[in-house]
């Protein structure tokens, strides 16, 4: 009988001290209360405390990683999206978190959704999607003052994604591709008034000095005969440059035909001089000089 007694005394005794003791660990905080009060703040370690009459609330402190689900928002220009987002926070003060509010990670929850939506609702849809970090700030901005008063510290919100109906992402491309169609021709205007300055630049040059004129033509034709092609284009400044020097060459020519060699015949000092018939029917005179 007194070794079954001190049996289940030891078995209680136990009991109790596994009741008593408690281990707080390095991340958390232990919220204790004593009779329904709260008496103090536990630190990561073992605690004592008295079975059925303290109870602690352990309270982590690490960042909490929360998503928002997506939201079926209007924005102000009047077109629906769906916007997904994500919230980091952490507890910065245990007994404001475990007294102040019931369940505080339903609580943030639910007021990042309806800050979602006020905060996207009052953007454009250009907006919400060129300006997102202007966005995330002020739904961290708003979400940091309603926690506040529950301990809670909301680091970080960033928007996930961003859905949008069928015939906006049709209607976007458009304007994107239009946007490009845009910006490729006045590139190509650009290029084509920088070719025309070069060309005037140019044609400047060449007048200055024709010789470079025929001499641009040379090399296109060399350009054209790499091709080794049976036809070829000869430009129209070198063809009138050939017919003129045809021309030319055709009319000196003709000149040099037309001219009789211009010779005059001396007699030799051996010959006698001819007789030239003499004025009025007389004889001629022998040795006369015309």
């Amino acid at each position: 009988m007194t070794t079954t007694i001190w049996i289940i005394v030891a078995t209680l005794a136990v009991l109790l001290l596994g009741l008593s003791l408690k281990v707080v660990k390095q991340y958390e905080q232990g919220v204790l209360f004593r009779l329904g009060r709260v008496i103090g703040v536990k630190q990561a370690g073992l605690t004592a405390i008295i079975p059925f009459v303290d109870v602690l609330h352990r309270v982590s402190l690490r960042i909490i990683t929360m998503p928002i689900q997506s939201q079926g928002i209007i924005t102000r220009d009047n077109v629906s999206v769906d916007v997904s987002a994500v919230a980091y926070y952490r507890v910065t003060d245990a007994v404001k978190s475990v007294v102040a509010i019931e369940n505080v990670e339903a609580a943030i929850n639910q007021i990042a959704q309806t800050t979602l939506r006020k905060v996207v609702g009052q953007h454009t849809l250009d907006e919400t999607l060129s300006e997102t970090d202007r966005i995330n700030l002020n739904i961290r901005e708003i979400l940091d003052v309603a926690t506040e008063e529950w301990g809670v510290a909301v680091t970080l919100v960033e928007l996930k994604d961003i859905q949008l109906p069928e015939s906006m992402k049709r209607a976007m491309a458009r304007q994107a591709e239009a946007e490009r169609e845009k910006r490729a021709k006045i590139i190509a205007a650009e290029g084509e008034a920088l070719a025309a300055d070069a060309l005037g630049t140019a044609a400047d040059i060449m007048m200055a000095h024709p010789l470079a004129l025929q001499l641009r033509n040379l090399q296109s034709l060399v350009e054209l005969g790499v091709d080794k092609n049976s036809t070829v284009v000869f430009p129209a400044p070198l063809m009138s440059t050939i017919g003129e020097l045809g021309s030319f060459l055709a009319r000196e020519n003709a000149a040099a035909a037309a001219t009789p060699p211009n010779v005059t015949a001396t007699p030799a000092p051996d010959q006698p001089v001819p007789a030239q018939p003499a004025p009025n029917g007389k004889a001629p005179l022998a040795g006369a000089t015309p």
